[in-house]
């Protein structure tokens, strides 16, 4: 199993969980990390080597990335598993699992790429990379099968592991937060480079928030090895501002907040499972923007908005990324009164649509896909 990134590694721990109740046995190894330790994964290489984004960023990397792809390959053809599940990471993954399946090794890439909003042209090229494709959306299976490949619906882990009431002041007592405090969470994301380009506008918005309205406070949770990243930003960024950083515990602050500042990615969607109004935001080298934006089919970035077919909450993109916009946006979210249920309505019937026992779903899906 390979599974790149923060995200990936929460989809495949999850997964995992189900999977080990079916089958106490097994073994399971690869490219992974903590959230798959735990289920008793065993890591070849960690999976922040590939939490990169971005053309730009991806060619620094380039060599190294190609290595460990190249030394896996190798590794699972001499040994082969009885299958290869790569979770995400379609750059990584679908090319070593062309290479599998062509040697016979059975191939399930677990999370549809976003064929449907960007590089469309990927869907061809699937049906000689998996024997199966398992869906976090509904929508997706039709579209794979058009393209010769497929696929189940399985719904979205997080829908699962997500309580459909969020467990606000459990949250905030957890977090030392009154039940009167406004809370604004910060979520630039779990990439070094997103770090890079996203935390210093998302921190000087931040200051910005305090200075109008000094009652603020502010949560901040941090991915695994990026605490020394950040908190040189705070200090020039944010200084002063009552701003906890959090070892993890993204939930928790999604939970406890009023509003969330987000990184476009996955932890948007968290964010509507927990029904947080938000400001989706992102920010990448200049080159990589140039080249992803010709290639998006869509109005939309962010998951809730895709998946709504609406800017049911705001999207501040690459210029528009920037501490004045996104601290008004943040004010805005924070006043919106009516608008809050609105969007906590829509983010419910969200959430029901994709909860469908994940594991259950998956691990029966994988196990027709192993029988003889």
């Amino acid at each position: 199993m390979v599974a790149g990134e923060a995200s990936g590694d929460l989809l495949a721990g999850l997964l995992l969980g189900g999977m080990r109740q079916r089958w106490p046995a097994l073994r399971v190894a690869g490219i992974g990390g903590p959230r798959m330790a735990e289920q008793g994964f065993e890591a070849w290489w960690p999976h922040d080597k590939l939490a990169v984004r971005g053309y730009f960023e991806v060619l620094r990397h380039y060599r190294e990335i190609a290595g460990i792809r190249e030394q896996l390959a190798q590794r699972l053809l001499s040994d082969p598993p009885v299958a290869f599940i790569g979770v995400d990471a379609p750059d990584f993954n679908l090319g070593l699992e062309a290479r599998l399946k062509a040697r016979g090794l059975k191939t399930i890439h677990f999370v549809c790429p976003s064929i449907w909003a960007w590089r469309g042209a990927r869907a061809a090229k699937m049906a000689a990379s998996c024997d199966h494709v398992l869906c976090l959306f509904p929508f997706e299976p039709e579209l794979l099968r058009a393209h010769g490949v497929t696929a189940t619906f399985v719904g979205h882990p997080l829908a699962d592991a997500i309580p459909l009431a969020p467990p606000r002041q459990a949250s905030r007592d957890a977090l030392g937060l009154a039940a009167t405090d406004s809370v604004v969470a910060l979520l630039p994301g779990s990439r070094r480079s997103e770090i890079q380009y996203i935390a210093p506008p998302f921190l000087q918005a931040a200051a910005r928030l305090h200075r109008q309205r000094p009652d603020l406070r502010f949560l901040l949770p941090l991915a695994p090895g990026l605490r020394a990243q950040v908190e040189p930003l705070v200090a020039t960024h944010a200084p002063g501002v009552p701003l906890q950083l959090l070892e993890g515990r993204s939930h928790a602050a999604l939970a406890a907040c009023d509003v969330t500042l987000i990184a476009s990615g996955t932890a948007t969607l968290e964010a509507a499972l927990f029904k947080r109004p938000m400001v989706i935001a992102y920010r990448m080298h200049a080159l990589s923007w140039q080249i992803m934006k010709r290639m998006k089919y869509q109005p939309w970035v962010g998951l809730p908005n895709i998946l709504c077919r609406e800017f049911v909450v705001p999207e501040l993109i690459q210029e528009r990324c920037r501490p004045e916009l996104l601290a008004d946006a943040v004010l805005a979210a924070l006043d919106a009164g009516a608008g809050r249920e609105r969007i906590a309505s829509r983010f419910e019937e969200l959430h029901q649509l994709l909860r469908r026992d994940t594991a259950h779903c998956a691990t029966d899906a994988i196990a027709q896909i192993l029988s003889p």
